[in-house]
């Protein structure tokens, strides 16, 4: 099993990576479809509209989640990572006006997204929550193709077929990939580090290296880790009332300052740590709630929770490098990997446990690591991570990434700080496996009530506006 880091850390825009970037890339993946030689059509046939249905969670929660929005964009050609979020509304704005658009290398396709872009309640796909059928059909308005497409967590984007074999083995987008440490379970990944006498990291990157060469390999990382940090700081430096109805204020500006100015009288604070950790974790998740570019980790939902701990090392720990860097996000992307092959890192699919359970397990991991962590100590800050964010429902108020999510990653980098300094202080030896507490959060997550997987049906979503 081999899932590269690449694969855990996507770069692209928010609010959501199964409701925004997800449907973004089936669109764009549909348009290449349509180019493709791959379907059969009627002699002269062609292509004058596209349309497109979401179902369930998308649906229930497509437009606080901007799934409407990635609809548009994806149908320009666009897909997340070269999406500029400042210009993202003009550009929806002229679609929406023109009723129609252009992808590169496309004829112009009528598409008129309050009639082609269907928000269906009613009519769940059998695959996942987070389904999509999308059409391409002629002037005369007959159906010329018909994709259905899953946005299965983290940016992940599958047709069918490829959902079906991912139920059958286990992988996602890695078919065929052989590399020297294929561990697909904890266990199997503490085998390999006690016979080789590598770290965790180190197997990581010897997996990566076998499909680039270490130059590509640290300069992706490095932008992975410029992309969140950017967003770190735009989070810290903006203000105002985030988009959605809810009118949540952006918080993380005004306590950065008060924490600036506390810094500066050097008052003794017992909670410094925690406050700066949060603080983080929020200017992230704002950002991410305001549609900003953020980075997968695993999930937007989940987005402030890893970088925020990577903050702190950095700030914090005067030994913190480079290197130390690209060994917290590859020791991370292992535990992501192991945790996303055996259960799942979808709010539609297991609830918060998936999104911000999975985040703080690979926060602990990584900032474990880089303290000097041996892999058992690793694995063991992960699982005390995993397990205390167990049965966490997915409940957004209002269907938007605000409220309790911008909170609940900052209290995940807590969990995930907290989670290292407990493994670091023992041998390794604990008493639940992490493979145990990932099981267990698939199995809660398969008992757990639709309501409270990303559908907005329940939870705080429903008793928020009751009070």
């Amino acid at each position: 099993m081999f899932l590269s880091v690449f694969d855990l850390f996507k770069i692209g825009i928010g609010p959501s990576s199964s409701h925004t970037m997800g449907p973004m890339t089936a669109a764009a993946r549909f348009l290449a479809e349509i180019l493709s030689d791959d379907w059969p059509r009627p002699a002269g046939a062609k292509v004058s509209r596209v349309g497109a249905s979401l179902h369930g969670s998308l649906a229930y929660t497509g437009v606080g989640h901007g799934s409407d929005r990635a609809i548009v964009l994806g149908f320009t050609g666009l897909v997340p990572v070269n999406v500029d979020p400042d210009e993202a509304d003009s550009i929806v704005a002229k679609v929406t006006a023109e009723k129609r658009v252009t992808p590169p290398g496309h004829p112009t396709y009528h598409f008129d997204p309050a009639t082609d872009l269907v928000l269906d309640k009613k009519t769940p796909l059998k695959g996942h929550a987070n389904g999509m059928s999308f059409y391409a059909y002629d002037a005369g308005n007959r159906v010329l193709l018909r994709r259905i497409y899953y946005s299965i967590g983290g940016g992940f984007v599958v047709s069918e077929e490829e959902l079906q074999r991912i139920k059958q083995r286990g992988s996602v987008t890695t078919e065929g990939k052989k590399v020297p440490y294929p561990f697909k379970n904890a266990v199997e990944m503490l085998a390999m580090a006690k016979r080789s006498g590598l770290s965790i990291a180190e197997m990581k990157r010897i997996n990566e290296e076998t499909y680039m060469e270490r130059e590509k390999l640290d300069g992706g990382l490095d932008d992975i880790w410029a992309a969140m940090k950017g967003c770190i700081d735009r989070g810290l430096s903006q203000e105002g009332i985030m988009p959605g109805g809810l009118k949540v204020r952006r918080r993380a500006r005004q306590l950065h300052d008060k924490l600036q100015e506390e810094w500066s009288r050097n008052r003794p604070n017992p909670l410094l740590a925690n406050d700066w950790l949060s603080i983080y974790a929020m200017a992230v998740n704002e950002e991410n709630a305001a549609g900003g570019r953020v980075v997968t980790a695993p999930t937007n939902g989940a987005a402030g929770t890893l970088p925020a701990v990577l903050r702190y090392w950095l700030h914090f720990h005067p030994e913190a490098d480079q290197d130390s860097i690209r060994d917290f996000l590859l020791t991370a992307a292992a535990i992501g990997g192991i945790i996303k092959t055996n259960a799942s890192i979808s709010g539609a699919e297991v609830g918060c446990q998936g999104e911000v359970g999975s985040a703080s397990a690979m926060a602990a991991a990584g900032l474990c690591a880089v303290m000097g962590g041996t892999p058992e100590q690793v694995e063991n800050a992960a699982e005390i991570a995993l397990e205390h964010h167990l049965g966490m429902t997915c409940d957004p108020v209002g269907g938007l990434v605000q409220v309790p999510c911008i909170e609940r990653n900052a209290l995940g980098a807590v969990k995930a700080v907290t989670a290292a300094s407990l493994a670091i202080k023992g041998d390794g030896q604990h008493f639940v496996p992490l493979d145990a507490a990932i099981e267990t959060m698939r199995q809660t997550g398969a008992d757990m009530n639709e309501r409270y997987k990303e559908t907005s049906l329940g939870g705080l979503a429903v008793n928020v506006v009751e009070c």
